[in-house]
């Protein structure tokens, strides 16, 4: 079995530690457990493990957030992964920081990441884990807010959050998302 996880997140340094990279983040701590490198390819960076048996490959699209289901409709078709088996990580402002929620479908919320998702797969039907970054910006600076970087508590608490929904993607993987929602949502 092979599933897909993409986290998702903008190229370059500039964007590097910003809330809408969390996806990125999350990646990355998944190939480290994985103990998988991440190596250029097609769409982006593609890392390739195992986990308990199953064949993972974890993605950071390098297309920009906007563009980002290009990358995830390529890899899917290069190594034939079905769509309940892949898993989309993004940041979520309508949730308060650090929440976790998984969904096995729904809207794009506003995301443009998911929006572009949804427009080329054409469905609304995949795995999507949300991480809260919460709204706290004034009205008009959302993009400020979101291609900002995080504030001195937020970084204290990240590395912890960041390690749970590595968990939960994980678990995704092995336990499939009912279970995962079960164990994690809210957390």
């Amino acid at each position: 079995m092979k599933y897909l996880i993409v986290g998702l997140g903008n190229k370059g340094s500039e964007y590097e530690n910003t809330r809408h990279n969390i996806g990125f983040k999350v990646a990355e701590k998944i190939a480290e457990k994985l103990e998988a490198p991440f190596n250029t390819a097609n769409f982006g960076w593609i890392a390739e493990g195992k986990y308990k048996g199953r064949k993972v490959f974890v993605l950071k699209p390098d297309t920009y957030m906007n563009l980002s289901g290009n990358a995830v409709r390529y890899w899917m078709q290069k190594e034939n992964i079905p769509l309940e088996n892949v898993l989309i990580i993004t940041d979520d402002l309508a949730l308060p920081f650090g929440t976790l929620r998984m969904k096995g479908k729904g809207s794009d919320a506003g995301h443009n990441g998911l929006k572009n998702i949804n427009e080329v797969l054409q469905t609304q039907n995949y795995a999507r884990l949300r991480f809260g970054i919460s709204a706290d910006f004034a009205a008009g600076r959302q993009v400020d807010y979101v291609l900002g970087t995080w504030n001195e508590e937020e970084t204290e608490k990240l590395t912890e959050r960041i390690e749970t929904f590595s968990k939960a993607s994980l678990s995704f993987v092995f336990a499939g998302i009912s279970n995962t929602m079960s164990t994690f949502n809210g957390k």
